[in-house]
């Protein structure tokens, strides 16, 4: 295949050419309710952020076929390094809405105390979800430095990892690629071509014909996909993990997509992205283009679609407000999750904290005594 010919499955009416997916109806039926419930989280996030409860947030729509696609090729015993607009592959896995919403807030039961930005999820079950970073590809060398330990060890283990067009200029990109091509090391390097970094386009971020024709120079295939067919990016990302689990090393997939909206609740596309690009790629709806398959299959009516959207704002919305009720982390996150015992100078600094809160009325300042 060459690397201008994106893989397809799903045609314009729905059929798949004799492909099967390896799903069942129920597992179909997932894929679809998942990116419903990205589109529920991004819409709720939307509000948060514009009425001041969250700081921050990232858009998803357009790219949720691409997360949910690649996410169901992926074992529970495998590793994902998200980027930051994966929130699908989360949710895909059985992370719950309101896991994710303790982030967005900052609260005292999000997994990272308050210490990360909103939408720096990570999660150790279901899946192994790994930190979101907002350097731009620092992940990159950190997922095939685990993929590779992985097949040292002889574990079954594929890592997944997934960052935007922007991402291959950086340092971290031609090192893990180099790298894992070296070792052969089990990793899915899965670009999100989505047109824009922020506000670079596509076109100006390389010289070279794509994204996926640069795994030539590592020693790996490159392959490219259109990115808002769910089943043609499963099909992309099954076959490089077979690849990786029989050894033979890693895949570099472009996902041709593109992002409907900012590249943050802080960015206005509209600047930099002509209205008339909008309009085209509205008619390419990666949800819509699965429905078509999915009606073609038996599987769906408009009535279901209905259905399910209310379930999913319902489940959101309730996330929401959940994690919005829950307090902010308590001073002595400040210094824990560091240290297995806590040295001398640190424990008279969490001391130091308390005393200064339990001055000022502090209510988490326990009585003024360190509690580690």
């Amino acid at each position: 295949m060459k690397a201008t010919e994106p893989l397809q499955v799903i045609d314009s009416k729905g059929g798949v050419n004799g492909y099967d997916p390896g799903l069942s109806e129920d597992e179909l039926m997932h894929c679809y309710r998942t990116m419903l419930a990205v589109r529920a989280f991004d819409a709720i996030c939307l509000k948060l952020q514009r009425s001041g409860r969250i700081g921050f947030s990232i858009p998803n729509e357009g790219i949720e076929a691409t997360q949910v696609g690649a996410a169901s090729a992926m074992k529970k015993t495998d590793w994902i390094f998200p980027s930051y607009r994966d929130f699908g592959m989360a949710l895909y896995h059985g992370v719950k809405p309101v896991d994710m919403m303790h982030n967005m807030f900052g609260n005292a039961s999000d997994n990272s105390r308050g210490r990360q930005m909103p939408v720096h999820f990570t999660f150790v079950e279901p899946i192994k979800f790994v930190s979101i970073s907002s350097p731009i590809g620092t992940h990159l060398p950190q997922a095939v430095g685990a993929a590779f330990a992985a097949q040292r060890r002889g574990e079954d283990m594929v890592a997944l990892c997934s960052f935007g067009d922007g991402g291959t200029s950086s340092l971290g990109f031609h090192s893990a690629l180099n790298f894992a091509g070296v070792w052969k090391a089990p990793v899915v390097f899965l670009c999100q071509n989505n047109g824009w970094a922020i506000s670079c386009p596509a076109e100006e971020q390389t010289a070279s014909d794509g994204f996926a024709i640069k795994a030539d120079a590592y020693g790996m295939p490159g392959v490219v996909v259109d990115g808002n067919d769910l089943l043609a990016v499963r099909k992309a990302v099954v076959e490089a993990t077979e690849a990786a689990r029989a050894g033979k090393g890693p895949t570099l997939i472009e996902a041709k997509t593109f992002r409907m909206g900012g590249h943050s609740t802080s960015d206005d596309p509209s600047g930099y992205v002509p209205k008339e690009v909008f309009d085209e790629w509205r008619k390419k709806d990666p949800i819509k283009r699965f429905e078509t398959y999915l009606a073609a299959s038996g599987l769906w009516t408009p009535e279901k679609r209905a259905e399910l959207e209310k379930e999913v704002d319902a489940e959101v919305s309730a996330a929401a407000k959940d994690a919005q009720a829950v307090g902010p982390p308590p001073l002595e996150t400040v210094f824990s999750d560091v240290y297995a015992e806590i040295p001398a100078h640190i424990r008279a600094q969490g001391q130091a904290a308390f005393d200064l809160a339990t001055r000022k009325g502090d209510a988490q300042s326990g009585g003024g005594e360190f509690p580690l």
